[in-house]
């Protein structure tokens, strides 16, 4: 889980920040009827910080998956 989380999070800082500057910057904005109303720093919404946790573990786990059945399949820096 640590190796994950270290991949993860630096990623969705950049992604986050994006957002942020992309909704500050008037480029997009998320629709009040369509988010819980749940606001993190920045008013980044809830299911935004959400997002980029689900998804990258959902591959990850998909990963897995896929070498759990596909026996002696080398991923990344594993001998």
């Amino acid at each position: 889980m640590k190796r994950a989380l270290l991949s993860i999070i630096p990623t969705a800082t950049v992604f986050l920040m994006w957002d942020y500057y992309a909704v500050h910057s008037g480029h997009w904005f998320f629709d009040k009827q369509q988010v819980v109303g749940i606001y993190g720093p920045s008013g980044i919404p809830l299911e935004e910080f959400l997002f980029f946790l689900v998804v990258p573990l959902a591959a990850l786990m998909t990963i897995e998956a896929v070498r759990a059945v596909k026996k002696h399949w080398s991923f990344g820096d594993e001998v």
